[in-house]
């Protein structure tokens, strides 16, 4: 039994099946995410003046990934123009760089989401604190490399410099004077939870406040979506590229496929990037 309009346009949509489909779960798609960016608009705009946090994430690594995605999705489109014309060998060039590209994508993630569990606010008992990337953390104390010491009560919201520093949200501003090459704070100094009674050392995970939450779910669930469509293109270069050989037309229509849903998932990388990074 043949499954209609697989390779021709249906007569009512002027679609074939497979593209119909698609593009009805990319409006789902649209829903989720646009959700979601909405949430962080909310959030945002919602903070009291001052207390939201800016620049905690490394601009140039963004801009890397930018501009990975954005040659996945040249790539993507060379090997669906490839197969148009025949080009068998050039489409399996094409999608194995945009199989590399949404590797080095992830990499490059994997990268800044340890940064933020290793970066540390330490308070201490006077309400100070000392943040700065984890060195070293045993029974007794927490080292940190680099630390800023940040005084409480300063009205700016800019952070004390640079990629990793926290803004007034997280306690004030750096004091110059807090630029060691590394410092052991022993827990005998750091302050406790008036409820919990918990020490006061918490990392940058998602955990820490509202923007580092909706930084994890947003980034987190775009790279789903990132491993999720690298493997559909992987399949379809590997074990799936033999649809070539016995109906090419419908695995072009695949890959074309294919490559819509790696568009979309592009296309939101396009809006979070400026979102979480620049703003």
């Amino acid at each position: 039994m043949d499954i209609p309009y697989t390779t021709h346009a249906r007569e009512d949509t002027g679609l074939y099946n497979a593209k119909v489909g698609i593009w009805l779960f990319l409006a789902s798609e649209v829903m989720l995410f646009g959700a979601l960016f909405s949430a962080y608009i909310l959030l945002r705009v919602g903070a009291i003046p001052g207390t939201w946090p800016i620049h905690l994430l490394s601009v140039p690594l963004g801009t890397i990934n930018t501009l990975v995605l954005i040659l996945s999705s040249v790539t993507v489109v060379m090997a669906w123009a490839s197969l148009k014309v025949n080009r068998f060998d050039r489409f399996k060039l094409y999608q194995t760089i945009t199989v590399l590209c949404a590797l080095t994508f992830m990499v490059i993630k994997s990268f800044e989401y340890r940064d933020k569990f290793t970066h540390y606010a330490v308070t201490l008992q006077d309400g100070t604190v000392i943040d700065g990337h984890l060195v070293n953390k045993d029974a007794s104390s927490i080292t940190l490399s680099h630390p800023k010491e940040i005084k409480p009560g300063a009205p700016a919201n800019a952070p004390a410099g640079g990629h990793g520093a926290p803004a007034a949200a997280e306690g004030g501003h750096a004091s110059e004077a807090g630029h060691a090459a590394d410092r052991t704070i022993q827990f005998t100094e750091v302050a406790k939870h008036e409820s919990t009674g918990r020490l006061l050392i918490q990392n940058y995970g998602p955990w820490r406040n509202n923007y580092m939450a909706i930084y994890f779910t947003l980034t987190g669930l775009h790279a789903l979506h990132v491993v999720g469509g690298a493997l559909v293109i992987g399949f379809l270069l590997g074990p799936g590229s033999k649809m070539w050989f016995t109906d090419p037309e419908r695995f072009t229509n695949r890959i074309e496929v294919s490559g819509l849903f790696w568009h979309f998932v592009d296309l939101v990388w396009i809006f979070l990037f400026p979102v979480l990074y620049l703003l």
